[in-house]
């Protein structure tokens, strides 16, 4: 979370992916770091799944990904 708020002050888009286990600390932690950093959150859990769920996660997630790198850049203030 801490790189992608980096990334995001220096003009570079990026986006903070977890599975939605963890949607309640992404959102806190966004706002400790004082902006709303784009994230995408993907089913929980991941570390007993196959090759093809993974892929299936995965191509679940893309469109979500690239709307959140290409779309409207959000400024992050703070520190």
């Amino acid at each position: 979370m801490h790189d992608i708020n980096d990334l995001e002050r220096r003009g570079i888009p990026g986006v903070f992916v977890a599975t939605i286990e963890f949607a309640d600390g992404a959102k806190q932690q966004s706002r400790s770091l004082g902006g709303d950093i784009a994230h995408v959150l993907t089913e929980h859990p991941i570390q007993d799944r196959t090759d093809d769920e993974m892929v299936a996660i995965a191509d679940g997630a893309i469109d979500a990904l690239l709307s959140s790198l290409t779309g409207p850049v959000q400024p992050v203030t703070g520190y």
